[in-house]
Protein backbone atom coordinates (compact mmCIF):
# COMPACT_ATOMS: atom_id res chain seq x y z
CA UNK A 1 0.00 0.00 0.00
CA UNK A 2 1.50 3.50 -1.13
CA UNK A 3 -0.15 6.72 -0.60
CA UNK A 4 0.38 10.49 -0.23
CA UNK A 5 -1.50 13.47 -0.74
CA UNK A 6 -2.69 12.77 -3.67
CA UNK A 7 -3.97 9.47 -3.30
CA UNK A 8 -3.76 5.73 -2.72
CA UNK A 9 -2.55 2.43 -4.15
CA UNK A 10 -2.83 -0.67 -3.09
CA UNK A 11 -1.83 -4.42 -4.05
CA UNK A 12 -1.76 -7.97 -3.34
CA UNK A 13 1.42 -9.08 -4.83
CA UNK A 14 3.30 -12.64 -4.81
CA UNK A 15 6.75 -11.65 -4.31
CA UNK A 16 8.58 -9.43 -2.02
CA UNK A 17 10.60 -8.49 -5.17
CA UNK A 18 7.12 -6.88 -6.64
CA UNK A 19 6.13 -5.38 -3.38
CA UNK A 20 9.89 -3.83 -3.34
CA UNK A 21 9.80 -2.38 -6.36
CA UNK A 22 6.72 0.04 -5.69
CA UNK A 23 9.57 2.16 -2.77
CA UNK A 24 9.21 5.63 -4.17
CA UNK A 25 11.06 8.43 -2.62
CA UNK A 26 8.31 11.06 -1.23
CA UNK A 27 5.22 8.71 -1.22
CA UNK A 28 5.07 6.50 2.09
CA UNK A 29 5.06 2.81 1.64
CA UNK A 30 3.62 0.19 3.61
CA UNK A 31 4.85 -3.31 3.01
CA UNK A 32 2.45 -6.53 5.41
CA UNK A 33 4.25 -9.73 5.37
CA UNK A 34 1.99 -12.61 6.83
CA UNK A 35 3.66 -15.26 8.41
CA UNK A 36 7.48 -16.47 8.82
CA UNK A 37 6.79 -19.20 7.00
CA UNK A 38 9.50 -17.90 4.36
CA UNK A 39 12.89 -16.67 5.95
CA UNK A 40 14.41 -15.59 2.32
CA UNK A 41 11.50 -13.18 2.32
CA UNK A 42 13.08 -11.33 5.28
CA UNK A 43 16.37 -11.78 4.03
CA UNK A 44 15.68 -9.71 0.78
CA UNK A 45 14.03 -7.08 2.82
CA UNK A 46 16.84 -6.87 4.88
CA UNK A 47 19.29 -6.24 1.90
CA UNK A 48 17.08 -3.97 0.11
CA UNK A 49 16.06 -1.85 2.93
CA UNK A 50 19.00 -2.24 5.33
CA UNK A 51 17.07 -3.56 8.26
CA UNK A 52 19.78 -5.00 10.90
CA UNK A 53 20.79 -8.72 11.00
CA UNK A 54 20.08 -9.05 14.88
CA UNK A 55 16.70 -7.13 14.38
CA UNK A 56 15.64 -10.15 11.42
CA UNK A 57 16.43 -12.73 14.05
CA UNK A 58 14.58 -11.16 16.28
CA UNK A 59 11.93 -11.35 13.90
CA UNK A 60 12.19 -15.10 13.35
CA UNK A 61 12.51 -16.28 16.88
CA UNK A 62 9.34 -15.53 18.15
CA UNK A 63 8.58 -14.62 21.16
CA UNK A 64 10.24 -12.01 22.20
CA UNK A 65 9.98 -9.27 24.30
CA UNK A 66 8.11 -6.08 23.18
CA UNK A 67 10.69 -2.94 22.79
CA UNK A 68 11.83 -0.66 20.47
CA UNK A 69 15.65 -0.41 18.51
CA UNK A 70 16.88 2.76 16.72
CA UNK A 71 19.30 2.05 13.99
CA UNK A 72 20.97 4.13 11.47
CA UNK A 73 18.32 4.73 9.28
CA UNK A 74 15.08 2.77 10.68
CA UNK A 75 13.58 1.95 13.91
CA UNK A 76 12.32 -1.33 15.24
CA UNK A 77 9.61 -2.27 16.75
CA UNK A 78 8.40 -5.58 19.10
CA UNK A 79 4.47 -5.77 19.85
CA UNK A 80 2.67 -8.76 21.19
CA UNK A 81 -1.48 -8.15 19.52
CA UNK A 82 -4.16 -9.60 20.93
CA UNK A 83 -7.69 -10.81 19.81
CA UNK A 84 -10.49 -13.01 21.04
CA UNK A 85 -11.48 -15.90 19.42
CA UNK A 86 -15.34 -16.98 18.53
CA UNK A 87 -16.23 -19.49 21.63
CA UNK A 88 -17.31 -23.09 20.61
CA UNK A 89 -20.45 -22.25 22.52
CA UNK A 90 -22.69 -19.36 22.97
CA UNK A 91 -22.19 -19.92 26.99
CA UNK A 92 -18.52 -20.23 26.61
CA UNK A 93 -15.66 -17.80 26.74
CA UNK A 94 -13.42 -17.28 23.72
CA UNK A 95 -9.87 -17.95 23.55
CA UNK A 96 -7.45 -14.92 23.71
CA UNK A 97 -4.68 -15.30 20.32
CA UNK A 98 -1.71 -12.94 20.97
CA UNK A 99 0.89 -12.75 17.92
CA UNK A 100 4.09 -10.48 17.77
CA UNK A 101 4.06 -8.45 15.38
CA UNK A 102 7.08 -6.63 14.18
CA UNK A 103 7.67 -3.24 12.80
CA UNK A 104 10.52 -1.34 10.68
CA UNK A 105 9.67 1.89 9.55
CA UNK A 106 12.22 4.67 7.41
CA UNK A 107 11.74 7.82 5.96
CA UNK A 108 9.24 6.89 3.66
CA UNK A 109 8.35 3.42 4.56
CA UNK A 110 6.68 1.06 6.81
CA UNK A 111 7.53 -2.69 6.68
CA UNK A 112 5.25 -4.82 9.21
CA UNK A 113 5.80 -8.83 9.70
CA UNK A 114 3.29 -10.82 11.18
CA UNK A 115 4.09 -14.01 13.32
CA UNK A 116 0.40 -15.39 11.80
CA UNK A 117 -0.70 -15.61 8.74
CA UNK A 118 -4.72 -16.42 9.77
CA UNK A 119 -5.89 -12.79 10.94
CA UNK A 120 -5.45 -9.80 10.38
CA UNK A 121 -5.38 -6.68 13.20
CA UNK A 122 -4.42 -3.44 10.52
CA UNK A 123 -7.80 -4.13 8.82
CA UNK A 124 -8.56 -0.62 10.38
CA UNK A 125 -5.79 0.95 9.75
CA UNK A 126 -5.97 -0.14 5.88
CA UNK A 127 -9.71 1.50 6.09
CA UNK A 128 -8.14 4.71 7.36
CA UNK A 129 -5.47 5.10 4.78
CA UNK A 130 -8.20 4.01 1.88
CA UNK A 131 -11.34 6.76 3.51
CA UNK A 132 -8.10 9.02 4.14
CA UNK A 133 -9.25 10.01 7.73
CA UNK A 134 -7.43 12.22 10.05
CA UNK A 135 -3.93 13.35 8.67
CA UNK A 136 -2.52 9.54 7.50
CA UNK A 137 -2.25 11.12 3.93
CA UNK A 138 -0.49 14.13 4.85
CA UNK A 139 2.09 12.63 7.61
CA UNK A 140 4.94 10.18 6.90
CA UNK A 141 5.94 7.08 7.69
CA UNK A 142 6.08 8.02 11.59
CA UNK A 143 2.45 8.55 11.77
CA UNK A 144 1.55 5.31 10.30
CA UNK A 145 3.87 3.66 12.74
CA UNK A 146 2.22 5.58 15.21
CA UNK A 147 -1.37 4.36 14.07
CA UNK A 148 0.04 0.38 13.99
CA UNK A 149 0.61 0.81 17.57
CA UNK A 150 -2.26 2.45 18.17
CA UNK A 151 -4.19 -0.55 16.83
CA UNK A 152 -2.08 -2.97 19.16
CA UNK A 153 -3.08 -0.88 22.07
CA UNK A 154 -6.89 -0.77 21.12
CA UNK A 155 -6.89 -4.42 20.07
CA UNK A 156 -6.12 -5.01 24.09
CA UNK A 157 -9.33 -3.29 25.34
CA UNK A 158 -11.86 -6.03 24.44
CA UNK A 159 -9.60 -8.68 25.49
CA UNK A 160 -9.44 -7.02 28.51
CA UNK A 161 -13.47 -6.79 28.85
CA UNK A 162 -13.59 -9.76 28.12
CA UNK A 163 -11.55 -10.63 30.88
CA UNK A 164 -13.53 -8.44 33.67
CA UNK A 165 -16.33 -10.33 32.72
CA UNK A 166 -15.17 -13.68 33.95
CA UNK A 167 -13.86 -11.75 36.56
CA UNK A 168 -17.37 -11.21 37.67
CA UNK A 169 -18.90 -13.78 36.66
CA UNK A 170 -16.12 -15.96 38.92
CA UNK A 171 -16.68 -13.18 42.04
CA UNK A 172 -20.57 -14.06 41.73
CA UNK A 173 -19.99 -17.50 41.75
CA UNK A 174 -17.44 -17.22 44.55
CA UNK A 175 -19.56 -15.69 47.25
CA UNK A 176 -22.11 -18.20 46.82
CA UNK A 177 -22.62 -21.80 48.57
CA UNK A 178 -21.91 -23.53 44.58
CA UNK A 179 -18.36 -22.54 44.59
CA UNK A 180 -16.45 -25.75 44.03
CA UNK A 181 -12.91 -26.92 42.77
CA UNK A 182 -14.32 -25.52 39.20
CA UNK A 183 -14.71 -21.90 40.10
CA UNK A 184 -11.06 -22.69 41.48
CA UNK A 185 -9.80 -23.96 37.76
CA UNK A 186 -11.48 -21.00 35.90
CA UNK A 187 -9.93 -18.72 38.31
CA UNK A 188 -6.68 -20.23 37.80
CA UNK A 189 -7.06 -20.20 34.05
CA UNK A 190 -8.02 -16.07 34.59
CA UNK A 191 -4.71 -15.39 36.49
CA UNK A 192 -3.06 -17.23 33.33
CA UNK A 193 -4.71 -14.71 30.74
CA UNK A 194 -4.26 -11.58 32.99
CA UNK A 195 -0.31 -12.54 32.95
CA UNK A 196 -0.15 -13.25 29.29
CA UNK A 197 -2.14 -9.41 28.54
CA UNK A 198 0.59 -7.79 31.38
CA UNK A 199 3.31 -9.39 29.93
CA UNK A 200 2.39 -7.61 26.51
CA UNK A 201 0.78 -4.24 27.88
CA UNK A 202 3.41 -3.42 30.68
CA UNK A 203 6.70 -3.22 28.21
CA UNK A 204 4.58 -1.92 25.24
CA UNK A 205 4.39 1.09 27.31
CA UNK A 206 7.89 1.31 28.22
CA UNK A 207 8.17 1.10 24.20
CA UNK A 208 6.14 3.94 23.31
CA UNK A 209 7.35 6.12 26.06
CA UNK A 210 10.97 5.94 24.39
CA UNK A 211 9.66 6.35 20.86
CA UNK A 212 8.12 9.59 22.75
CA UNK A 213 11.23 10.86 24.29
CA UNK A 214 13.32 9.20 21.20
CA UNK A 215 15.99 12.29 19.67
CA UNK A 216 15.18 10.76 15.90
CA UNK A 217 14.94 12.29 12.80
CA UNK A 218 12.63 9.54 12.14
CA UNK A 219 9.60 10.88 14.42
CA UNK A 220 8.89 14.23 13.94
CA UNK A 221 7.58 16.15 16.80
CA UNK A 222 3.85 16.58 15.58
CA UNK A 223 3.68 12.73 15.74
CA UNK A 224 5.10 12.88 19.50
CA UNK A 225 1.95 14.12 20.52
CA UNK A 226 -0.17 11.17 19.18
CA UNK A 227 2.45 8.79 20.75
CA UNK A 228 1.95 10.60 24.27
CA UNK A 229 -2.06 9.54 23.69
CA UNK A 230 -0.92 6.06 23.07
CA UNK A 231 1.23 6.32 26.03
CA UNK A 232 -1.99 7.16 28.12
CA UNK A 233 -4.09 4.18 26.38
CA UNK A 234 -1.55 1.93 27.35
CA UNK A 235 -1.09 3.38 30.93
CA UNK A 236 -4.76 2.99 31.29
CA UNK A 237 -4.85 -0.77 29.55
CA UNK A 238 -2.29 -1.66 32.09
CA UNK A 239 -4.41 -0.40 35.17
CA UNK A 240 -7.27 -2.33 34.37
CA UNK A 241 -4.89 -5.37 34.02
CA UNK A 242 -3.09 -4.58 37.55
CA UNK A 243 -6.74 -4.34 39.17
CA UNK A 244 -7.99 -7.50 37.49
CA UNK A 245 -4.99 -8.96 38.83
CA UNK A 246 -5.31 -7.92 42.36
CA UNK A 247 -9.10 -8.77 42.49
CA UNK A 248 -8.36 -12.08 41.39
CA UNK A 249 -5.89 -12.67 44.34
CA UNK A 250 -9.22 -11.31 46.68
CA UNK A 251 -11.47 -14.18 44.76
CA UNK A 252 -8.97 -16.89 45.44
CA UNK A 253 -8.63 -16.11 48.83
CA UNK A 254 -12.64 -15.82 48.95
CA UNK A 255 -12.65 -19.35 47.29
CA UNK A 256 -9.82 -21.17 49.77
CA UNK A 257 -11.55 -19.39 52.33
CA UNK A 258 -15.23 -21.21 51.37
CA UNK A 259 -13.30 -24.51 51.19
CA UNK A 260 -11.91 -24.38 54.35
CA UNK A 261 -15.30 -23.55 55.60
CA UNK A 262 -16.99 -26.34 54.36
CA UNK A 263 -13.73 -28.72 55.16
CA UNK A 264 -13.94 -27.34 58.99
CA UNK A 265 -17.54 -28.04 58.98
CA UNK A 266 -16.92 -31.88 57.90
CA UNK A 267 -14.02 -32.05 60.41
CA UNK A 268 -16.38 -30.77 63.14
CA UNK A 269 -19.18 -33.08 62.22
CA UNK A 270 -16.70 -36.31 62.11
CA UNK A 271 -15.42 -35.16 65.53
CA UNK A 272 -18.51 -34.55 67.39
CA UNK A 273 -19.27 -38.10 66.03
CA UNK A 274 -15.85 -39.64 67.14
CA UNK A 275 -16.39 -38.30 70.68
CA UNK A 276 -20.10 -39.44 71.43
CA UNK A 277 -18.39 -42.98 70.32
CA UNK A 278 -15.25 -42.57 73.07
CA UNK A 279 -17.33 -43.43 75.97
CA UNK A 280 -19.33 -45.97 74.08
CA UNK A 281 -16.66 -48.15 73.04
CA UNK A 282 -14.81 -47.66 76.89
CA UNK A 283 -18.01 -49.19 78.10
CA UNK A 284 -18.19 -52.39 75.33
CA UNK A 285 -14.56 -52.81 75.60
CA UNK A 286 -15.04 -53.07 79.64
CA UNK A 287 -17.07 -55.55 78.96
CA UNK A 288 -15.55 -57.75 75.98
CA UNK A 289 -12.85 -58.55 78.53
CA UNK A 290 -12.76 -62.52 78.93
CA UNK A 291 -12.80 -62.67 82.71
CA UNK A 292 -14.54 -65.13 84.40
CA UNK A 293 -15.86 -63.58 87.26
CA UNK A 294 -17.91 -60.62 86.03
CA UNK A 295 -21.47 -59.98 88.08
CA UNK A 296 -22.96 -58.28 85.12
CA UNK A 297 -22.83 -60.73 82.65
CA UNK A 298 -25.07 -62.83 84.70
CA UNK A 299 -27.60 -60.47 85.19
CA UNK A 300 -30.97 -60.91 83.82
CA UNK A 301 -30.96 -57.29 82.82
CA UNK A 302 -27.58 -56.79 82.21
CA UNK A 303 -27.43 -56.84 78.37
CA UNK A 304 -30.24 -54.16 78.11
CA UNK A 305 -29.29 -51.94 80.59
CA UNK A 306 -25.91 -51.47 79.65
CA UNK A 307 -27.34 -50.44 75.99
CA UNK A 308 -29.61 -48.15 78.03
CA UNK A 309 -26.37 -46.58 79.51
CA UNK A 310 -24.82 -46.26 76.32
CA UNK A 311 -27.86 -44.74 74.91
CA UNK A 312 -28.17 -42.23 77.57
CA UNK A 313 -24.30 -41.47 77.28
CA UNK A 314 -24.68 -40.90 73.73
CA UNK A 315 -27.78 -38.94 74.42
CA UNK A 316 -26.68 -36.86 77.33
CA UNK A 317 -23.40 -35.98 74.74
CA UNK A 318 -25.44 -35.01 72.29
CA UNK A 319 -27.74 -32.65 74.31
CA UNK A 320 -24.29 -30.91 75.89
CA UNK A 321 -23.17 -30.32 72.44
CA UNK A 322 -26.19 -28.88 70.85
CA UNK A 323 -26.37 -26.72 73.67
CA UNK A 324 -22.83 -25.62 73.56
CA UNK A 325 -23.47 -24.70 69.61
CA UNK A 326 -20.89 -27.53 68.49
CA UNK A 327 -23.42 -29.83 66.56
Amino acid sequence: MSFDRSGIGEDRVDTIDAALARLRPGIVTWINVDGLGDPGVLARLGERLGLHPLALEDVLNVPQRPKAERFDKHMFLVMRTMRLEQPSDAAGAGAIVDEQVSVFFGADWVVTIQERSDGDCFGTIRETIRQGRGRVHEAGADYLAYLLIDAVVDAYFPVIDSLAERMHTIEEDALTAAASQSTLLRLIRLRHDLMAVRRAVWPLREEVLLLQREESALIMPETRVFLRDVYDHAVQALEIVETLRETAVSVMEVVLSVQNQRLGEVMKVLTVIATIFIPLTFIASIYGMNFKHMPELDARWGYPGILGVMLLTAGGMIAYFRRRGWW
